[in-house]
């Protein structure tokens, strides 16, 4: 099994280039379900995630083609040949259910598996079935699968969901589109991701507006058409390398950044002593004269803290002066990494849902086991910062989100190096 041997190495310099946005990429391609008629993205992260779905939809009979390296993904489901999309495939990336809502509106049947096997009230699945029944569609869970049909086809309604759910709110818009009648979805996401999403499905000839709002209106068509879509910049990413400089000192410029996308993660950071400007190319950050400060952090959904930089932003406060309080509000044993940055000597206290950090001068290298994805990159950064050599182990989670991160961090000075597992 591979790990990642960083050496903290000093201040970093230079460019790093931000790919597209795995979560609006994920949510992309199950768009290709909704039309006999070719989609392509371009811009696509080269990951395993996007991998999995991949496979996922040639499982279902679409044609997957990846071009140009991996950046350009051509598909077509003019013929598909399955609508039950297996637990074999679907356990690997809780992505997957997004097949659902597009398979239902265009052929009236799909038959999904639950993520991981687990029961509906286990993890959101209920917002996504709830909404999709507001539709008209008809839905069992049986033998761990979600066997849903809508006879007479989807209609359209009024529903207004209990939590914005990001996953929830892009499998109900994408059924919407091919409904019969008009949807108005209250109390919707309103992440990049789906902005991205809808764009992508105004090209293909959907009637869709307010995304970006909390009230999304579909006005619902017999068919979609074709299109090719650029996938935006992937956010989390942007983020994550935005916190190399800040940990490590020096100047960084991130290509392909915009600070609409970091609105809220930009200002906790110029709140701790980090300049982030916006220039031609992208987003340039430097750390300010001095010790980073301590900052509290709420995660909440978009335009909010983003959960998804939530560990990152706890690799910084390790070091800051004083004490920082993170709590996680969106997802539950989120603070895994936290007992592994405490192995390289930082001063974390958890308590449910909460993590006090109280700051230490330095951080000390230390054999430390990636839990998740963030958790790893998490422990990467830190690594960056920490007197001598820190091993990071169980990377394959990593794969999943990020591309190249060696190659990225190296270009900018850090030292760092992936090691091959026997």
């Amino acid at each position: 099994m591979d790990s990642i041997l960083v050496t903290g190495n000093g201040p970093l310099s230079g460019q790093i280039p931000i790919a597209g946005a795995k979560n609006a990429c994920l949510t992309l391609m199950p768009a290709t379900l909704l039309s006999e008629e070719p989609l392509t993205l371009t811009n696509a992260p080269r990951l395993s995630d996007i991998k999995t779905m991949t496979e996922l939809l040639q499982s279902l009979g679409a044609e997957v083609s990846s071009l140009q390296e991996g950046q350009v993904l051509a598909m077509s489901s003019h013929d598909l040949t399955s609508h039950t999309a297996d637990y074999e495939i679907v356990r690997k990336m809780r992505a997957s259910n997004l097949v659902l809502g597009p398979m239902l509106a265009r052929l009236g049947q799909a038959v999904v598996s639950l993520p991981g096997g687990c029961a509906i009230g286990a993890r959101p699945m209920d917002l996504h079935v709830e909404g999709l029944e507001a539709l008209g569609a008809e839905i069992d869970l049986k033998d761990g699968y979600l066997h849903a049909k809508a006879p007479g086809g989807l209609k359209g309604a009024v529903h207004e969901m209990r939590f914005a759910s990001v996953g929830a709110t892009e499998n109900i818009v994408m059924a919407a589109t091919l409904a019969k009648g008009t949807t108005v979805l209250k109390n919707a996401a309103r992440e990049p991701e789906i902005v991205d999403l809808v764009e992508c499905l105004r090209k293909m000839g959907a009637q869709i507006s307010g995304e970006g709002s909390s009230t999304i209106e579909i006005q619902g068509v017999d068919r979609l058409h074709g299109a090719t879509h650029q996938v935006v910049t992937d956010r989390i990413e942007l983020g994550t390398y935005m916190l190399a400089p800040a940990i490590c000192g020096g100047e960084v410029e991130l290509l392909g950044g915009r600070m609409r996308l970091v609105d809220s993660f930009a200002a906790k950071l110029d709140a701790a002593g980090i300049d982030v400007t916006e220039t031609e190319k992208g987003l340039k950050v430097a750390r300010k004269n001095g010790r980073v400060r301590s900052v509290d952090v709420v995660t909440e959904p978009f335009p909010g803290f983003p959960t998804d930089l939530q560990a990152q932003m706890m690799a910084l406060m390790c070091t800051a002066e004083g004490t920082s309080v993170l709590e996680e509000r969106i997802f539950e044993n989120r603070f895994m990494h936290a007992p592994e940055l405490v192995r390289m000597g930082a001063n974390i206290e958890v308590h449910g849902g909460t993590a006090t950090v109280t700051g230490v001068e330095r951080l000390k290298g230390a054999p430390v086991m990636a839990t998740d994805l963030r958790a790893s990159v998490s422990l990467i950064l830190a690594g960056l910062a920490a007197e001598g050599e820190t091993t990071v182990s169980r990377v394959y989670h990593l794969d999943r989100g990020y591309e190249h991160v060696v190659r990225k961090l190296e270009g900018v000075g850090a030292k760092i190096e992936r090691i091959k597992g026997q």
